[in-house]
């Protein structure tokens, strides 16, 4: 855990120096915000209204839920770019948890993808959206909710090492770490009740483990179009969340350090 910590906190020092990481990381997440909620705010139906302050409530639990995922693909090449520039051979050298240095770079991705999430529901709160905390219980419930996003953003960074561990190029890992997430994040019902879906697509979507957050993160906000679907996931969405997430760091994290140390051998 120490050794963890050393590399979390030199990364975390690298991205200071490079505020433009920062800055471009945060830019997506709010274009995304505004156009989604301005743009398709009056032609989405969303429990029989199409209301743009519904929409636009609807919505901001699958913005979220696709920022922090989004995140994947930075994780990814800034794994790959510390392999291609040998950065990894001098960890080898050091007498230190070989796990360490992947550990270490998702801590520091999880940190900045929680800064990001901060601005990214300040902006929310601007453009219109109003979760449900009014009262103590409330807030407790939407803090669970952010909770479970930065869970997931964490298992998925695990997804993204291992990309970067697999390709031989900053370049390649952004690629491989963008190309799998538009279907898991749109097949899902971050944008659009998945009720609405065709009948075929429909199971993948509420199976989805995006999609089981996106449905938790929307109970514990308040926020309107909850599913009614009867499928596992979407009936226990706080659970399916929990137990996905977990799952994917188990076996993601495992076969990184696994390809680490194979990659750095």
């Amino acid at each position: 855990m120490n050794d963890s910590l050393v590399i979390a906190r030199r990364n975390l020092i690298r991205m200071s120096r490079i505020p433009e990481m920062i800055i471009f990381g945060l830019i997506q997440p709010i274009m995304f915000v505004v156009l989604f909620t301005y743009v398709f705010g009056g032609s989405m139906s969303v429990g029989g209204s199409t209301d743009p302050d519904v929409y636009k409530n609807f919505l901001m639990a699958g913005i979220f839920a696709q920022t922090v995922t989004f995140a994947t693909a930075g994780a990814g090449a800034g794994i790959a770019d510390d392999m291609n520039k040998g950065l990894v051979d001098r960890f080898r050298s050091l007498p230190m948890a070989r796990g360490a240095v992947l550990t270490g770079r998702t801590m520091a991705d999880l940190v900045q993808t929680a800064v990001t999430l901060f601005v990214l529901a300040v902006v929310a709160l601007l453009v219109g959206w109003r979760p449900g905390f009014a009262t103590p219980t409330n807030f407790g419930k939407v803090l669970a909710g952010f909770g479970l996003l930065l869970l997931l953003g964490y298992a998925f960074t695990w997804i993204g090492a291992l990309i970067g561990l697999s390709v031989r190029t900053p370049e390649a890992a952004t690629s491989g770490g963008l190309i799998w997430l538009f279907p898991v994040t749109f097949i899902s019902n971050a944008f659009v009740d998945s009720s609405q879906m065709t009948s075929w697509l429909q199971p993948i979507a509420e199976w989805n483990p995006f999609s089981a957050t996106v449905q938790a993160c929307r109970k514990l906000f308040g926020d309107p179009g909850v599913s009614t679907s009867h499928a596992w996931p979407m009936a226990n969405p706080v659970w399916a969340s929990l137990i996905y997430s977990i799952v994917i760091i188990a076996i993601f994290r495992t076969l990184a350090v696994r390809k680490y140390r194979r990659a750095a051998g």
